[in-house]
């Protein structure tokens, strides 16, 4: 479709200076509404927060409700590694993913998570890191780690290793 350019207009560029009459800043936009938008940005704010702890008691009910499920000896260590988490890096989100206890970073990834033996009928659990985990450590590191039991030597090391990996 051809236009005759002779009768396109082409709009007026709008001013951009301070106009004391209309209150106007440079940008376009009054002192009003600057601190409106403010206000909002900061109600949005608020309500990302709001929603991030709503999302958070949700994925941990989810995550208790599938720890609850699990048969022991499986159920004694989810539990346990909940707590060691939590505690080593509480800006980590629990949620389930497959089926299983995970532990996702402020955008939802996946940061780390826990499979139980039963899940797959292996004679061990599985504690693994995703690849948003920060553990590289030059051009060969361990992704996940076979577990019979949690004591205190492997809580430690877990509880290190979780923190460097949201670190």
């Amino acid at each position: 479709m051809n236009q005759d350019k002779s009768t396109t207009k082409k709009a007026a560029p709008k001013s951009t200076k301070n106009t004391a009459a209309s209150g106007k800043t440079s940008a376009g936009f009054s002192d009003e509404e600057r601190a409106a938008m403010k206000e909002r940005a900061k109600e949005l704010k608020a309500e990302a927060r709001a929603a991030s702890r709503k999302n958070k008691a949700e994925g941990e009910s989810a995550v208790l409700a599938k720890i609850a499920e699990m048969p022991e000896p499986d159920r004694t260590m989810a539990k346990r590694l909940h707590a060691i988490i939590q505690a080593s890096a509480p800006a980590l989100s629990p949620k389930t993913w497959y089926g299983m206890p995970a532990y996702a970073n402020k955008d939802g990834k996946v940061v780390c998570f826990f499979t139980a033996a039963s899940k797959f009928n292996t004679r061990y659990a599985t504690f693994g890191f995703n690849d948003t985990a920060n553990l590289d450590e030059g051009a060969l590191w361990p992704t996940a780690f076979a577990l019979k039991e949690l004591t205190a030597a492997e809580e430690a090391t877990i509880g290190a290793l979780v923190k460097k990996a949201v670190g």
